[in-house]
Order: C-alpha cells, then structure tokens, then sequence
C-alpha cells in the first residue's frame, strides 16, 4: 500500500520545494492534484521539460515518489469541441506521467459541459445521458492508450457530477471491464455514495485501487443540521474535507473494511479544511492512517 500526501494545502510552494515538505511530513508519496504549474483545471497542462526534469530530481533528491496524477478536464461534454480539447489535455497528461513515472492517474466522471455554456441551451443539454455519452466516446479514444503505455486510470463518481453516488459508478467500470480502469473511494463523499459504507467498500473490493482520507459530516442525518443553506432548498453539494475525528465517518468500520477486503493501492490523506494548520494536519493524518491500519490488521 501506498500512503500518499495530497499537498493541496501546500500549493503556493513550487514543486522541489513540495518533495521537501513532503519528505519532511513523513511522507514518501504525493497525490498531485491540479495546480497552474503542472496539470491546470480544464486546461492544457502548463509543465514545460525544464520543469519535469527539475520535479524529478527533487523526487529523488527527497526520496519521494509520485503516486498519483489528477488530470480534470471536460471529457464529458456534450460540447465536441470541449470533449475534444480535453482529449488533446488528457494525451498531454498521460506523457507527462510516463515522463515522472506514475503510473496511476486519477480523475472524475466529470461535470459535463463548462457551466456558462449550457446554460439556456434546453433541456437536452449537459444531462446524465448526454454526459454519458461523451464520456463513452472519450473512453474509446483513451483506453487504447492506457492500456499501451501500461497505466492505470482510477476514476471516481463526485458530487455534482452526472454520477454522483456509487453503484451506478462501480457499474461503469465494471462494464469497461479493462484492468486498466479502476475505481476510487472519496471518505469525505460517502454520504453522497450511498448509505452503507462496507457494503460499498466490499462490492468494490475487485477494481478498488485508490482511496482518499478525509473526514466529514452527514449531510443527510435526521438528527439535526448540519449547516445551513440560504436560501433553503437551494441545489447545491456540501461537504468537508476535514482531519479523521472531526466529522461522522465511522473510521473503525472504514479501516476494517479495507483490511477485510485486503486493500493494498494508494492510500492517501486529502485535507481541504486547515491551511492555516497545514503542517499539523498532514502529520496527523498520517499518524491516524497508520495507526487504524495498523490496529485493523492485527485484528484481521
């Protein structure tokens, strides 16, 4: 098992800096998601040769290594000329990880359409099912190439997303059916996924690669709120991305579950919540990751 950093809370450094500050929190991997200098949102990754060139060296230098890369673009518009700029981005991606040696990538179903353009475009457009077939067309031309360069693709449903909860997304990849893709667990968006956390985690079990390490709140317990929208009713996707301990996922039944399910892929720590505390956080987190894995796998 891989126990990797999303470094997000340390963006505003560059990345040789960011292997230093990585080693120095105790960790040995880096779950890269999207930042300007490297892969940007929805955009053409912005990493020139230089700039890998100096990112591995400092991987080695700081005896850190990449575990996962996040690419997010719009491989699921109903837009052709968005699917396919994102095609171009995706291509570049996937060179730049053969290029830093990661050999897995991560990413969401996606969101469809940039939201200013399907706006006021009739209710046909940016739906589930147009959304779906983007994405299918988008799957035929990348995963011949997946396949050829040896790389996985773990892909998670998200909230806001047309796949939002987890069944229909472990349906999808099992259709795929290739050992190349895979599925990811987000903690931070199990009350979204569905409401029975092992359950999920156990059907998963066969192409689960990937799990990210927040904590958060129930947005849907009976027994109270748990924040407040204005105006009430208002469609939106709240959730946190907090340390273990600070909101309502039962952690026992999470690490006992990977441990039952013999989970060995990247484990990583994704806190959004404490930039402020970035430092104390990371560690943290590491040391809680560790400590349920190790006391759920003596009890296995």
């Amino acid at each position: 098992m891989k126990i990797a950093l999303d470094p997000y809370m340390h963006r505003q450094l560059s990345l040789p800096e960011l292997c230093r500050k990585t080693a120095e929190l105790g960790y040995r991997h880096i779950e890269l998601s999207p930042r300007a200098d490297l892969l940007q949102w929805w955009a053409m990754p912005r990493a020139n040769g230089a700039r890998l060139a100096g990112f591995k060296q400092a991987m080695r230098e700081h005896g850190v290594s990449l575990a996962t890369l996040q690419p997010m673009y719009r491989w699921s518009s109903p837009f052709e000329d968005e699917r396919q700029a994102a095609m171009k981005y995706w291509k570049r991606a996937i060179d730049i990880a053969v290029e830093l040696e990661c050999d897995t990538l991560i990413s969401e179903f996606g969101r469809g359409a940039a939201p200013e353009r399907s706006l006021g475009m009739g209710a046909g457009i940016n739906t589930p099912e147009q959304c779906e077939a983007a994405f299918w067309r988008s799957m035929d031309e990348l995963l011949p190439i997946f396949e050829r360069e040896g790389l996985q693709l773990s892909i998670e449903p998200h909230p806001e997303d047309w796949i939002e909860t987890f069944q229909p997304a472990l349906d999808i990849v099992q259709v795929i059916g290739s050992p190349n893709v895979k599925l990811s667990y987000i903690a931070p968006h199990t009350f979204y996924y569905g409401e029975d956390m092992a359950a999920m985690l156990r059907a998963a079990a066969p192409v689960l690669a990937h799990v990210r390490v927040a904590d958060t709140f129930n947005h849907k317990a009976s027994s109270g709120l748990r924040y407040i929208v204005n105006p009430p009713g208002a469609n939106v996707r709240v959730h946190q991305h907090l340390d273990i301990g600070q909101g309502e996922i039962d952690w026992d039944v999470f690490f006992a579950t990977l441990a039952e399910i013999g989970f060995d892929g990247v484990l990583s720590s994704c806190v959004f919540a404490w930039e402020e505390r970035a430092d104390e956080s990371s560690r943290f987190m590491l040391r809680e990751m560790q400590r349920y894995l190790d006391k759920h796998a003596q009890q296995k």
